[in-house]
């Protein structure tokens, strides 16, 4: 919120529309903190903004799993998402009919 405030230039109002989970007196509030302590409020929200960007450096060098995959997938796809929803569908149809199913034994049903 404070970040909308400062390095945005956001009024208290356009703060209040934005963030549904707290009330405009909440934002005066904090703006009023801010005004009294910033420094204290300066050296934390630096040090905020730097492990943040320390952990998206880290993340960028060692991505997850998932993220892994993703990148595979664009670079195989790029924006095609189309053409990745037909051969999963395609992928998957195969699946289904290599599965055999019996249809000799009756049902059960329970009495």
């Amino acid at each position: 919120m404070l970040y909308e405030y400062i390095h945005n230039a956001r009024t208290p109002e356009q703060i209040d529309d934005r963030f549904w989970s707290i009330n405009l007196e909440q934002v005066y509030a904090t703006i009023l903190y801010y005004l009294h302590n910033k420094e204290a409020v300066h050296k934390y929200m630096t040090n905020w903004i730097e492990y943040g960007e320390r952990m998206r450096e880290e993340q960028e060098k060692n991505p997850p799993p998932v993220i892994q995959r993703l990148r595979k997938l664009r670079e195989k796809y790029g924006d095609n998402i189309d053409l990745l929803i037909a051969e999963h569908r395609a992928q998957y149809q195969v699946a289904e009919e290599r599965e055999e199913y019996r249809t000799d034994e009756p049902d059960q049903v329970s009495p």
